[in-house]
């Protein structure tokens, strides 16, 4: 038995830092962060770390995918990402400066990848909270492949009631930290 793991970075990183803010004091609740996005930006995803602990040992992980927006030319993210093990996919933002494409991509190459790389027994780990993954989720279910979702308590509550399991990473949010 393998995972597959699909990480939406732009996902898990900005609402980590809104946990971060609630964690630190910034507000009084991650909602409150949410709403007015404030965000804590002394916290800093570290991708190993993410990836050990939603992925499992390396030896269990048939594919992890980092989907996000393109960076500047001099950000080392995506390198570091790749060093890690994760197969990056980036994109840039459209004209009004958001991102696109990302969470269709995950969707597509998830469904992708269960009719040609998952074997029998493999599961499918989804680091996002959006309620868009929704419908795959159920399609890989409905053909026997259990999903797990990893992603913040408020994350959307139709991910978590469509998850094979849900894990919550608020009470690993130091843990998850890269200090720099």
């Amino acid at each position: 038995m393998a995972n597959l793991l699909y990480v939406d970075n732009s996902n898990v990183w900005i609402e980590g830092m809104h946990v971060a803010a609630f964690a630190s004091g910034m507000v009084p609740d991650v909602w409150t962060a949410v709403k007015g996005n404030i965000c804590d930006h002394n916290w800093k995803l570290d991708f190993g770390k993410l990836f050990e602990f939603a992925g499992g040992e390396r030896k269990e992980v048939r594919k992890a995918a980092l989907f996000g927006s393109r960076p500047p030319k001099n950000d080392s993210l995506w390198v570091a990402a790749k060093k890690i093990g994760f197969e990056v996919t980036t994109y840039d933002r459209n004209v009004a400066n958001a991102e696109k494409k990302i969470d269709t991509d995950i969707v597509a190459t998830m469904i992708e990848d269960s009719y040609e790389i998952l074997q029998p027994g493999d599961e499918v780990t989804l680091v996002s909270g959006d309620s868009d993954y929704v419908p795959a989720i159920e399609k890989l279910k409905k053909r026997g492949i259990a999903v797990h979702v990893v992603f913040w308590k408020h994350a959307s509550r139709e991910i978590k009631e469509a998850a094979t399991s849900f894990t919550e990473l608020d009470q690993y949010l130091e843990h998850l930290n890269r200090k720099s």
